[in-house]
C-alpha cells in the first residue's frame, strides 16, 4: 500500500511540476489515475505541505458541473542553486522545480583570480538569493576531485591560482547537497541534453582556457579522481612541428593574455580570420595542433563526433581549416560546432539542479525508507555531501 501510495503522490507531484496547477479532475485525466485516488494524493501531499490550493476556481454551477479547486506546489516546496564559476564571473541562480529561474546574481572575476577572490564572489552571491535552497550544482572552470569537490590546482592553468572548497564555501548556505564538477562537463552534459541520440561524443572546449569532456552511452566519464578529459598539457604538433604541450603551442604562437596561461581570444580570432598569408599560416598552424589534440581522443575514447565549443572553437576559420586536417588522418571522425553557446556550463548546471530538486521534492512525499544511491558521497567538515554521479548525467 505505501509503494502505491508513493508511486501516485510521485506522478501527481511531476505533473503538476509540468503544468503548474490542476484541479483533481485534470490530474486523473492527465496521469490516468482515478478521481478519487487523485484526490486522496492531493490531500496527503497538501498535509505534508507541497501542495495547496491556490485560491483559484474553474467556472461551475448551472449545469456546468461541480466548481473545481486549483492545486500547486507551496513555496516551501523549496529551490535549488546554480552556480558557475569561471573567467567570465561568478553566476548564481535560484531555480524552481517549474524549470524557472527565481533570482540571478552575478559578480565579476579577474583572469587569473585567487581562491579567497572566488570564495568572496560566492558569499556576495548566496546572500542574495532569497530563502535557502533545499541543494546546489556547481560548475567551476578547474579541475574538481570527484572524491571531495575541491578545485584543483594544475599547472600553466589560466584561472584560478590555487585550490578552492565550493562545498564549504556554499555549505552555510545551502540546506542540503552540493553538487561540483568541472565546466566543461557541465556544457557537454548541455550539448547531450539539446540533441536527441547525441549520446558517444568528445566534447572540446577551445576559449581562454582548455579542455575537454568525454560522453560515452550518454554517460560524462570523470576518471578516477574526476581529470578525465584535461587536455591543457596533451602532447600535439607545434608551430615548429615538433611535440608540444597543447597549451604551449599558443604562448609560442603569441596568443596568450600578458602574464598569463589564458588565450587572448579576440587577438587569436582576428590572427586566424582573413585570407592574408599570415591568417592563413597562422590558421593552419593552430588547426594542426588541435587536430593532434582531436587524433589523441578518438584513439582512446572512439566518439562517433568531436564537439568544438568554447569562445573560438566553433568560429567557422578554426572548425573548418580542423576538419580538414582531421579528414586526413587515419582515424577520421566528424567535427561540430556546439549548438549551446549560450552559457553551455550554467545551463548543463541548471538543468541538473532542477532534476535534483524535483527528486528531493518527490522524495519528501515518501515515507522514510533506505537512499537511493544518487552517487558517491564525500565528507566535508561535519557534513556529507553527494557529488556528480548517475543522479545529475
Amino acid at each position: 500500500m505505501d509503494l502505491a501510495r508513493s508511486m501516485t503522490d510521485e506522478t501527481v507531484l511531476r505533473a503538476l511540476m509540468q503544468h503548474r496547477r490542476l484541479t483533481r479532475a485534470e490530474l486523473a485525466a492527465h496521469t490516468g489515475i482515478s478521481k478519487p485516488t487523485a484526490g486522496e494524493s492531493v490531500r496527503r501531499l497538501s498535509a505534508a505541505g507541497l501542495l495547496a490550493d491556490t485560491g483559484e476556481r474553474t467556472p461551475g454551477g448551472r449545469g456546468k458541473g461541480r466548481v473545481g479547486s486549483y492545486y500547486a506546489l507551496t513555496p516551501d516546496a523549496g529551490t535549488a542553486l546554480a552556480v558557475s564559476i569561471g573567467p567570465s564571473g561568478a553566476v548564481a541562480e535560484q531555480v524552481d522545480a517549474y524549470g524557472d529561474t527565481v533570482a540571478r546574481a552575478r559578480r565579476p572575476l579577474r583572469t587569473p583570480t585567487e581562491p579567497e577572490a572566488v570564495a568572496a564572489a560566492l558569499h556576495e552571491l548566496t546572500a542574495l538569493a532569497g530563502p535557502l535552497p533545499r541543494l546546489a550544482v556547481v560548475s567551476a572552470a578547474d579541475p574538481v576531485d570527484r572524491r571531495t569537490g575541491r578545485l584543483r590546482k594544475m599547472p600553466d592553468a589560466p584561472f584560478l591560482l590555487g585550490d578552492l572548497d565550493p562545498v564549504a564555501v556554499l555549505s552555510p548556505y545551502v540546506a542540503g547537497p552540493i553538487t561540483v564538477d568541472n565546466d566543461v562537463n557541465w556544457a557537454a552534459r548541455a550539448e547531450r541534453d539539446a540533441t536527441e541520440g547525441r549520446t558517444d561524443f568528445a566534447y572540446l572546449h577551445l576559449g581562454v582556457g582548455l579542455g575537454g569532456a568525454v560522453v560515452s552511452d550518454g554517460e560524462v566519464r570523470r576518471g578516477h579522481g574526476g581529470l578525465a578529459g584535461e587536455l591543457a598539457h596533451l602532447v600535439t604538433t607545434g608551430p615548429n612541428g615538433d611535440a608540444t604541450g597543447f597549451i604551449q603551442v599558443f604562448g609560442e604562437l603569441g596568443l596568450r593574455l600578458p602574464g598569463s596561461t589564458a588565450i587572448d581570444t579576440a587577438r587569436l580570432l582576428a590572427a586566424v580570420t582573413g585570407d592574408d598569408p599570415d591568417a592563413s599560416a597562422t590558421r593552419s598552424l593552430i588547426a594542426r595542433a588541435v587536430a593532434g589534440v582531436v587524433a589523441a581522443v578518438v584513439a582512446l575514447t572512439d566518439p562517433a563526433e568531436v564537439i568544438l565549443g568554447g569562445s573560438w572553437g566553433p568560429h567557422p576559420a578554426i572548425l573548418d581549416a580542423v576538419s580538414a586536417v582531421v579528414a586526413r588522418q587515419p582515424r577520421p571522425v566528424p567535427l561540430h560546432a556546439a549548438t549551446v553557446t549560450a552559457e553551455p556550463s550554467l545551463t548543463g548546471a541548471r538543468t541538473d539542479a532542477i532534476t535534483r530538486l524535483r527528486t528531493a521534492i518527490i522524495t519528501a512525499s515518501q515515507p522514510p525508507g533506505p537512499a537511493a544511491d544518487a552517487g558517491p558521497l564525500s565528507q566535508a567538515g561535519d557534513r556529507w555531501v553527494r557529488l556528480a554521479g548517475p543522479a545529475g548525467a
